[in-house]
């Protein structure tokens, strides 16, 4: 697709904000341009940052597995992230996500994705917050669906801890396994 094409160049010029200066490579994002199903993401980390690749270090394994367990593989789905640059400190200031949230909504309007999943806090709250709706707790929202409506069509959210939070808290492992086993009987009225 030509505009993806050129707003992929686009990410790959930004510097709209100072994380331009600590990247080697953005992360743009990757999957069939007509996907059906789009994760979110925070942002690229120290093995995205190296490859230009969405989710391809620890927590990358780990969501392959998690795919599977919903029935979905990782080359039928569109993976992306709010930011598209390195994030040294795992966090994003409110300025970084201003500049960086006009690409993951061109991302999302150009793909047109049924069901959006929201993986971790930041991603979630930028995605009920975009279309309306107030995002809680993770521990309150995971697994939950909401409904949205978009410039083409009905799109639905889908909260969900992000993979890293089960490699940082084994506790939470099981719930994310059981979330993701969820899902698959969740999104297949939407596909």
């Amino acid at each position: 697709m030509e505009e993806l094409d050129r707003l992929r160049r686009e990410v790959e010029n930004c510097r709209r904000c100072d994380l331009w200066k600590v990247r080697l490579n953005p992360v743009f994002g990757e999957g069939p341009e007509d996907a059906r199903v789009m994760l979110v993401g925070l942002g690229p980390g120290y093995h995205e940052n190296r490859q230009g690749r969405p989710f391809v270090g620890p927590a990358g394994k780990l969501l392959d597995s998690l795919l599977a367990l919903a029935g979905l593989r990782r080359e039928e789905v569109y993976i992306t992230n709010v930011m598209k640059c390195y994030l040294p400190d795992n966090k994003a200031t409110e300025e970084q996500l201003k500049a960086c949230t006009p690409y993951l909504d061109r991302q999302i309007e150009l793909i047109r994705p049924k069901v959006l999943i929201a993986l971790g806090n930041v991603s979630a709250s930028y995605l009920l917050s975009k279309f309306g709706m107030k995002p809680m707790s993770m521990g309150r929202m995971h697994r939950t669906i909401y409904r949205a409506s978009t410039i083409f069509g009905e799109v639905v959210i889908i909260p969900m801890y992000h993979p890293a939070s089960a490699l940082r808290n084994p506790a939470l492992k099981d719930v994310v396994k059981e979330d993701w086993k969820a899902l698959k009987e969740g999104i297949s009225p939407f596909l």
